[in-house]
């Protein structure tokens, strides 16, 4: 018998896309998750998924996840990989990788459900004193409140969740994504891509205060431009009729310009 053999499993393969936007009416960041319509989760909550296929790369099928989802295709600055899950309890009844991946909407657009799920939603982001969370009307998420990884997992064993969390491992991966977030924004705060192809100071303290648990006035404007000044490109201002020095608008000074 050949006992290497035994052992090794040829697991399944799931790309798991934090898809990102941002809210111009009520100036809030928005995670998308669909309601799953097949087991495991049925009915529940979850990250948007999709298998690897035999002729792509991950890259590649994170972009097409968005594509089915939402029906646009972007340039691949605007994806950006998140890491490895590959737990053994992760997923009930068999061995599941997730290879998972952010991506960054320059806009909001309306949604499909596509295959697997029966609704795509929007739910906005805010916050308590332990965890982000995202909420869509009576459905409200939270991150994972754990901060150990071994822990967690042990508590996933059985996989019976609370209606208030989300399918499979995915209240761990919206935690690594939101803390990988938090960690990036004074030296490469991608999260600003969800602003459009350019953004006013205003737009990132709104977005940078989530993340950082304040209240967008706790963000003082000129510190905050002195602090970034090496992230930001200024492009111009915003057109306005309104009396008054009209507001400058920047571009992220690490992608190129015309990249937009």
């Amino acid at each position: 018998m050949n006992t290497e053999a035994s052992v090794i499993e040829r697991p399944y393969i799931n790309i798991t896309n934090l898809i990102w936007s941002f809210d111009q009416q009520t100036n809030q960041v928005n995670l998308l998750l669909v309601k799953r319509s097949e087991w495991p989760f049925e009915n529940q909550w979850a990250l948007p998924e999709t298998f690897l296929r035999s002729n792509e790369d991950a890259d590649e099928s994170s972009l097409r996840l968005v594509k089915e989802k939402i029906g646009i295709e972007l340039a691949d600055f605007h994806t950006e990989q998140l890491g490895t899950f590959t737990h053994q309890t992760r997923y009930p009844g068999s061995r599941s990788l997730s290879l998972s991946y952010m991506t960054f909407l320059p806009n909001m657009p309306k949604l499909n459900p596509g295959n697997g799920t029966t609704d795509a939603c929007w739910f906005a982001m805010s916050f308590n004193e332990f965890q982000y969370t995202f909420a869509n009307n009576n459905d409200t998420f939270a991150t994972a409140t754990s901060d150990n990884h071994d822990t967690y997992y042990q508590k996933l064993v059985n996989h019976q969740l609370p209606d208030n969390q989300l399918a499979f491992d995915h209240s761990w991966i919206l935690k690594i994504a939101c803390d990988r977030i938090k960690n990036k924004l004074d030296y490469q705060p991608n999260i600003l891509l969800t602003l459009g192809s350019s953004f006013t100071l205003k737009m990132a303290r709104q977005v940078y205060a989530i993340f950082l648990k304040k209240h967008v006035t706790e963000i003082d404007n000129s510190n905050f431009k002195k602090n970034h000044q090496h992230l930001f490109t200024e492009v111009g201002v915003v057109a306005s009729n309104r009396p008054g020095r009209p507001a400058r608008e920047y571009q992220l000074s690490y992608l190129q310009v015309d990249s937009y």
